[in-house]
């Protein structure tokens, strides 16, 4: 339990600004080692460590604090790469009968290992995810999180319209498997409960209710939904809720827009409703490979920093195309290219690690390498294979070692991935 690791340590000190490849909030220390010690950070250090620590020598290699994936669906594995539907259709035609299937304990615990265990080896070591309306599957996916020690923040679905059956729950049985969720799950061991709402089209009034009594009953929980995503979408809420200023505003009279609220994809929101976003101290998750892959649209990062509205990162999945939070981050570049606007390295790289965190309410424990943070660290190589090693010995500056690194680096760079100093994945054939 008390090792070092050596290597090329990045984090983040504050947020960056927009557009700054000069940052005086990323810190680098070149070459230096990471102590770890009872699975947590104790200190960091550039003189190598004396005999009483085990030490992993990754000179060379990029350490940094593991991805946190702020909206990501458990069961939909089994739906990645569908072909040939928006996200109305695609919902019907391949999500709700995969997840019909996620009722069955045994299924449900299965696919719970598969998924945690391929966050790992993608680098993310945190995650705010769904599983099924099934209690059985917020059961699972807490027990294999937990079984890992990783920090997951996940409740049980709530869909009591509008869906098919072997989904559809109710207001009463599901306020019940909340409530016996939260007081089994929430606060143990790194397990945090979120009140999940689908989204608004599958909850009735008297279920939107509900959550938000849940919500104010414990401020202590999470929030989690879909906001926005989809035009037709849009409409849809609009015809369901013609008394709601804006699909956001149907949250927010429910009592579901707090500082504790994730909202995922955001993509047709207008100033009034960012502005309301920044007030409640919640966060929009933004999901760019999901967005491009379903034709959804195109998120505006820069309205959003312009409204001092947190942003975070996240894969989606199924409807997303990886779990890889690189990949993502490459895509996101991609997607605010569209609109003229330049995402640095520095921004998307803080929204997947401290500035997720902190818009969690969970940076004294995770998203930086400072000490007393719990021991949640990745090891990456700079590059893989020889047309990226060949572009990263022509870098210049730190940014644009890091921005080529994003944009080519994926799973195969992954060394080792560490949660609370236990390592929980390695790469094959990698020595200890």
């Amino acid at each position: 339990m008390k090792f070092a690791l050596r290597g090329d340590l990045l984090d983040f000190t504050g947020a960056p600004v927009w557009g700054e490849v000069d940052s005086p909030g990323v810190r680098f220390r070149s070459d230096h080692w990471l102590l770890v010690d009872g699975g947590r950070i104790t200190g960091v250090q550039a003189d190598e460590p004396d005999a009483t620590w085990a030490k992993h020598d990754h000179r060379g290699r990029l350490v940094m604090p593991g991805f946190i994936d702020t909206h990501v669906h458990m069961p939909q594995l089994d739906v990645i790469a569908s072909f040939g539907a928006e996200l109305l259709d695609w919902l019907n035609t391949y999500t709700f009968p995969a997840e019909a299937r996620f009722g069955d304990p045994a299924r449900a615990a299965a696919g719970a290992e598969l998924f945690v265990e391929a966050l790992l080896a993608h680098g993310t070591t945190a995650a705010v995810a769904f599983p099924t309306t099934h209690k059985v599957s917020a059961e699972a996916l807490f027990m294999a999180a937990q079984q890992r020690g990783m920090r997951m923040v996940t409740g049980k679905v709530l869909q009591d319209r509008n869906s098919p059956d072997g989904l559809r729950d109710d207001v009463v049985q599901a306020e019940r498997d909340c409530i016996d969720l939260i007081g089994r799950w929430h606060g143990v061991d790194r397990l945090a409960y979120a009140v999940t709402v689908r989204f608004a089209p599958t909850s009735t009034p008297e279920q939107l209710a509900m959550a938000g009594a849940l919500s104010a009953a414990d401020e202590s929980l999470y929030m989690q939904t879909h906001v926005a995503e989809n035009r037709a979408e849009v409409q849809w809420v609009r015809e369901l809720f013609p008394e709601a200023r804006s699909y956001l505003d149907v949250y927010a009279r429910a009592g579901l827009l707090h500082r504790r609220s994730v909202l995922a994809h955001c993509v047709f929101l207008d100033d009034t409703d960012r502005a309301a976003i920044r007030d409640a101290g919640a966060q929009m998750a933004h999901s760019p490979t999901s967005n491009l892959f379903l034709g959804s649209g195109l998120f505006d990062w820069r309205a959003a920093d312009t409204a001092r509205t947190a942003v975070s990162l996240a894969t989606d999945v199924g409807g997303g195309t990886s779990l890889s939070m690189v990949r993502t981050m490459a895509e996101a570049y991609k997607v605010q290219a569209m609109a003229g606007q330049r995402l640095t390295a520095w921004c998307a790289l803080h929204a997947a690690t401290r500035g997720a965190a902190h818009a969690l309410a969970l940076d004294g424990e995770i998203g930086s390498l400072e000490p007393g943070r719990m021991a949640d660290v990745c090891v990456w190589d700079w590059a893989a294979g020889p047309v990226a090693a060949s572009r990263m010995a022509l870098a210049q500056t730190l940014h644009e070692r890091a921005f080529a690194w994003m944009t080519l680096a994926d799973d195969r760079n992954l060394t080792e991935t560490f949660v609370a100093g236990v390592s929980r994945y390695r790469r094959a054939n990698e020595r200890p």
